[in-house]
């Protein structure tokens, strides 16, 4: 039986480039009796393979049913000791490791002299690059040596690695806790999305600063400012405060910009700053910067000096692509913006084992978007369906329920109405259960609900109630979010004119920008 690829040694096997299989074979190959071990025949198979097939592995290789498990955990390691050893994927982090190793290997030797000078020289190197939980480590191994290896120094030794091991804990406590902050209020936003209603927001609000520590902005480092800053961001998206979202966002980019060195040390936290850099410029739909930022954005990327690993290039693609579809959206140009889709899939195709279910999602919520936009509602309706009929989906409820909402509106205007009842009743209910009905949903819902009973003469005045009526939410500070998810005004506003929705959007645009003028 054909498994699927999900099998942990195939995935590694299948992520290795060119020179890693290479080295691997050279490493196992150091020693002659390796050359025909089970486990190197099973590397072989396995690299071999498009998709997992253990019946095929059990058939062709050397290997019984009762060994295999161990043969896969004993290659599982093997190659992770290879790639260890790669140049490539060696960096400060790992430098530091690899001379603490070396430190106890002496100390353990009773060898204190040589083993504390290697920690002092890892300790400075750890200070330097920000490493401060290394930087503690190593400070707590000096004091343990330095009890055992008495100078004449002691005393002044003493006082000095216990204000060092004082003031990194400190610091570690604040990262830990604003880090903590940050992922928990990630969490939040991933599961229900900004907050609902007034009630909501003061629980985010008491959540937040009552987690949030005390400090001292002067008193923090590069690692502490950063999660201070993310911690700040995510409470302003939670709570639709964009332009705080765009402050905190441009702390967290200059952060490394007055840092260069970081960038390439923390090359993920950098994209992330960008993406919500990006993210937060398309909400206020500041096109000028949005589209700065991308460029420049895609020029460092693109420079021979950003280093760049698997992760780090699937996060690129996803960050740099997705932007480039919000670009579309800002000035209506959705057809354009359809030309982008074909490559996208190609690449969620290309980095489906980096890129989680929640992504690949919002890609196809924004493709659906610019379907609906450029006029193709079935396109539309088909992308929705991708989001709807996932299951297994249990992050971002706010893209569930405006899925579902953008799907009645597309069938509306497809003119797939012969079970529009049933589709509007499944709609109410889904919403109902994940208690995300706005006025917005409502006055949308019972608009399409009662169009079966306006004459076909009264049905522009009907656009034009619906979309007086929606207007006094769009800068509601609770309901506008619904307006982000799809700008169902514009929509009204080409049923009104009979002209298309991406021109619509083109002439605000437009009249916002002076005639044009970017």
């Amino acid at each position: 039986m054909i498994k699927d690829q999900k099998d942990n040694l195939f995935l590694l096997v299948k992520s290795l480039t060119k020179s890693e299989k290479r080295q691997f074979k050279l490493y196992v190959g150091r020693l002659g009796v390796n050359n025909d071990s089970k486990f190197l025949n099973l590397f072989n198979i396995l690299d071999k393979l498009s998709v997992y097939d253990e019946d095929f592995i059990l058939k062709n290789g050397d290997v019984k049913k009762q060994q295999l498990a161990n043969v896969k955990a004993h290659l599982y390691k093997q190659i992770l000791i290879s790639l260890k050893l790669n140049p490539s994927h060696q960096n400060i982090r790992s430098q530091i490791r690899e001379q603490l190793d070396f430190a106890s290997i002496l100390y353990h030797k009773g060898l204190y002299k040589q083993s504390l000078k290697i920690l002092d020289k890892s300790k400075e190197l750890a200070i330097q690059n920000e490493e401060k939980n290394l930087a503690f480590e190593i400070v707590e191994f000096e004091k343990l040596i330095e009890s055992q290896y008495i100078t004449r120094s002691i005393g002044g030794r003493a006082d000095e690695l216990t204000v060092q091991a004082k003031e990194l804990s400190a610091l570690n406590v604040v990262a830990s806790k604003l880090s903590n902050l940050s992922l928990q209020l990630y969490g939040l936003y991933l599961k229900t999305g900004s907050v609902r209603n007034k009630q909501e927001g003061e629980l985010v609000a008491t959540y937040f600063y009552k987690r949030l520590p005390k400090y001292d902005i002067k008193d923090l480092g590069f690692r502490e400012k950063l999660w201070l800053y993310n911690a700040y961001l995510w409470y302003s998206f939670l709570t639709q405060d964009f332009k705080n979202c765009y402050k905190y966002a441009s702390k967290w980019v200059d952060l490394f910009y007055e840092n260069p060195t970081m960038i390439n040390l923390n090359p993920v936290f950098f994209l992330k700053g960008k993406n919500y850099l990006l993210e937060a410029l398309f909400f206020i739909r500041s096109r000028n910067k949005f589209e700065d930022a991308l460029l420049r954005l895609e020029k460092t990327v693109n420079d021979k000096t950003f280093l760049k690993d698997e992760n780090v290039e699937a996060l690129a693609f996803l960050y740099l692509n997705i932007h480039k579809v919000n670009l579309h959206f800002i000035d209506g140009s959705f057809e354009d913006g359809l030309e982008l889709i074909p490559k996208i899939e190609l690449g969620l195709k290309k980095y489906s084992n980096r890129i989680d279910e929640h992504h690949a999602m919002i890609f196809y919520y924004k493709f659906a978007s610019l379907y609906f936009g450029a006029g193709d509602n079935k396109k539309c309706i088909a992308y929705l369906d991708k989001i709807i009929s996932n299951k297994s989906l249990s992050m971002r409820e706010d893209l569930l329920c405006f899925s579902r909402v953008l799907n009645l509106v597309a069938h509306y205007e497809a003119g797939l109405d012969y079970h529009i009842d049933a589709l509007l009743k499944s709609t109410y209910k889904f919403l109902i259960k994940m208690n995300d009905l706005h006025e917005v949903q409502k006055e949308m819902i019972k608009f399409i609900k009662g169009l079966q009973d306006v004459y076909p003469q009264d049905i522009k005045k009907a656009f034009i109630k619906l979309r007086d009526t929606l207007k006094t939410y769009e800068d509601h500070p609770f309901e506008k979010r619904a307006f982000l998810y799809l700008d169902i005004i514009s929509w009204l506003e080409s049923k009104i004119e009979n002209r298309p929705v991406g021109q619509i959007i083109k002439d605000k645009y437009l009249a916002k920008n002076s005639g044009g003028k970017r």
